[in-house]
């Protein structure tokens, strides 16, 4: 008589959810799925068809969040039913569909938990990996598109949207650079531990004397900027100063106060305008000239947070976070957490999973 007994995994199961849908907070995430889907039936969403991309992929992403929660929540349900089936009727197969089913659960479950680790400002959004070749010449620009194709790799095994935005390739073989968008929930702190100095070992297969070689390659991650196209500038930020216009002109110069500065006091930028004839037209063509300051100095002030999340990557010996190792030996060690395994090619293959687990876990370490 079959008597399976997953009592105590499926509680230690409910327990660890309990507390993934406690930092989850559905109710939050059901009424920002509730506004998003106001803002997406909206009749003039697609006028801005940019504004319009980001609330259907916020909407798509909150809504894939909640189902997989609602999934497992059902999932865990109906695993208890089958255990009990089982038991019941003494089915074996059943009870090792029961079995197969936990460690599935088992294994979502871990994966959802890490990323309730995840929350970071910048974590929840898209990611734009950028890889580039370091020392070694030939092999590390060989070694730069293995890892561009490992990546991508894992980004399809997981169902994730990846945009190629820019490859730079070497003379010989490999690339230079490549440069990638991943738009996926979480993309950018699942990731980001990915960042740093990639190092290979391997037998070259570009050195006629078949020697052992050594290739560094640099992986940064930042994330998916909103990029404003359009700011909205308070009345109160600003001070507008007319004044008569200077220099040649026709009627209108010099006999009225039609020229104007306008200042945006949060910033300290001035713009002055006084080629048009009307204080009217000199204002207008003022304000777009200051927004589109405003918005240099914002996108300015978006790239130097980028280069700040990247930091600074050398790709070269000293500073290296991961060792790929194809001979004498075969490993793959991350030398932040000591995470290892025995498979580069699988690895390579976009069996990435365990490492950026493994990555997440050992950032959220309070510092020694």
């Amino acid at each position: 008589m079959l008597e399976l007994d997953l009592t105590e995994q499926i509680r230690a199961l409910r327990s660890t959810f309990a507390d993934i849908r406690a930092v989850i907070d559905v109710t939050k995430l059901t009424a920002e799925i509730s506004r998003l889907n106001e803002l997406a039936e909206a009749q003039d969403l697609w006028d801005d068809p940019d504004n319009a991309q980001k609330v259907t992929s916020a909407l798509s992403h909150r809504q894939a969040e909640l189902k997989q929660v609602v999934s497992i929540e059902s999932r865990l349900d109906d695993l208890e039913v089958l255990v009990e089936m089982a038991n019941e009727a003494g089915d074996e197969a059943s009870g090792k569909e029961a079995e197969a089913e936990l460690a599935s659960i088992t294994k979502i479950l871990g994966d959802l938990e890490i990323q309730t680790l995840l929350n970071g400002e910048y974590d929840a959004r898209p990611a734009v990996v950028t890889i580039r070749s370091g020392a070694g010449g030939v092999d590390a620009a060989d070694f730069a598109e293995m890892l561009l194709r490992m990546y991508l790799r894992w980004a399809e095994k997981h169902g994730f949207k990846v945009s190629v935005l820019d490859t730079s390739y070497a003379e010989e073989a490999g690339i230079k650079s490549a440069t990638f968008e991943v738009d996926a929930p979480y993309a950018f702190g699942t990731l980001s531990v990915e960042a740093g100095t990639h190092r290979l070992v391997r037998m070259s297969p570009f050195n006629s004397a078949g020697k052992r070689q050594t290739s560094f390659a640099a992986v940064e991650v930042v994330p998916l900027m909103e990029e404003t196209e359009a700011i909205e500038i308070p009345e109160n930020d600003i001070r507008v100063d007319v004044f008569r216009s200077s220099g040649p002109g026709g009627q209108s110069v010099n006999t009225t106060d039609s020229a104007v500065r306008i200042t945006h006091l949060p910033t300290g930028t001035v713009v002055s305008c006084q080629n048009e004839k009307s204080q009217i037209q000199n204002r207008a063509a003022a304000m777009r000239v200051l927004t589109s300051r405003l918005l240099l100095l914002q996108r300015e002030a978006e790239s130097a947070k980028k280069k700040e999340l990247a930091g600074v990557i050398t790709a070269s010996w000293g500073d290296q976070m991961r060792s790929y190792v194809m001979a004498p030996y075969q490993m793959v060690k991350d030398l932040r957490t000591d995470y290892e395994v025995n498979n580069p090619s699988n690895v390579f293959d976009g069996d990435l999973d365990g490492f950026i687990a493994a990555g997440i876990k050992w950032r959220k370490q309070p510092a020694k």
